[in-house]
């Protein structure tokens, strides 16, 4: 019984070899930033990135605004808020904002005061004031669970139009703020 002839291999990289390396070239691409979009940003104008970037620093200032408030307005929560606090302050800072901001200055520490912003011009949120705090602890805790949680969603929605590092930092910062949500309501029972 003879044998089948050998198979005739051409030279140079299988069909195989060049469909892997194709495939990991276009996920390498899809990690980078766009051509007209870079992180840094090059024209004249801000890039698509800049502008998230300064907006998700803006929506973590109003957050740290709202701690503040709910802070203000019932001192007892200050062992459950002030670390998610300071987690914000970080996300302002992640972001590039809080340099010129009031959100790092009222209290970065863990032992704030319960008047870390009274007046009501605590820092420059979305909402332009101070947000009107519920009078009882758990409505308070919900209104700010919900804040977190919205917050999170968008961010979470935004990260799908961002270059690599932008989309990874907003992924993280929202899952942080999901999980800030999940405290939040766990401590309104």
């Amino acid at each position: 019984m003879p044998y089948p002839p050998p198979s005739r291999a051409l030279p140079g990289p299988r069909r195989r070899t060049l469909l892997t390396s194709a495939a990991g070239a276009a996920l390498l691409a899809g990690c980078s930033s766009a051509p007209g979009d870079p992180d840094g940003g090059t024209g004249g104008s801000p890039s698509l990135a800049e502008r998230a970037r300064a907006r998700a620093a803006r929506d973590s200032e109003g957050l740290v605004g709202r701690y503040d408030a709910v802070l203000a307005a019932h001192p007892a929560l200050e062992r459950l808020l002030v670390p998610l606090r300071a987690e914000a302050v970080r996300h302002v800072e992640a972001f590039g904002g809080g340099a010129s901001g009031a959100s790092a200055s009222p209290s970065p520490s863990p032992s704030p005061s319960p008047s870390p912003s009274p007046s009501g011009s605590g820092s420059p949120s979305p909402s332009a004031s101070a947000p009107a705090v519920p009078a009882d602890e758990r409505d308070a805790l919900a209104e700010l669970a919900a804040a977190e949680r919205t917050l999170a969603d968008q961010r979470a929605k935004a990260l799908l139009e961002m270059p690599g590092e932008l989309a990874r930092l907003l992924a993280s910062v929202a899952a942080a703020g999901a999980a800030h949500a999940f405290l939040l309501t766990e401590g309104a029972r």
